[in-house]
């Protein structure tokens, strides 16, 4: 049974930093394109960062450039988000998520997702 669980959410204050980890399990998570979404309430489900399967190429939405990176640990089937600089709008619940095995190339589109986490919660407040 294929299954990611996210960890590593939780209270920061604005200009802290957060490290999520997403472990997956009944499957190897290098053979998939792979990302992180988030959700404030009241809002879409949005792309944040994607990393693909072939050559690990990365992407990232304009709103967590230069803050946050996306890695893989392929050793421990586990899939990273750092965050930093983090700001009261980056509050939300985190996922991270797999494309079905076929596509090898990473999107930013929710939809294009087929395996979720259960989700993770960021809060950013002082």
């Amino acid at each position: 049974q294929l299954q990611l669980v996210e960890s590593g959410g939780g209270l920061v204050q604005p200009g802290g930093s957060l490290r999520l980890s997403c472990a997956a399990s009944g499957f190897t998570l290098a053979d998939y394109a792979i990302g992180w979404f988030r959700q404030a309430p009241g809002k879409e489900r949005e792309g944040i960062s994607c990393i693909s399967r072939n050559d690990g190429s990365t992407d990232y939405a304009d709103s967590v450039k230069g803050r946050f990176t996306i890695s893989r640990d392929n050793a421990k089937n586990t899939l990273y988000l750092q965050m930093t600089s983090l700001k009261p709008e980056d509050t939300a619940v985190y996922y991270c998520a797999a494309r079905p095995r076929i596509f090898g190339l990473c999107v930013m589109s929710a939809p294009q997702y087929r395996y979720w986490g259960q989700g993770t919660q960021v809060t950013v407040s002082s």
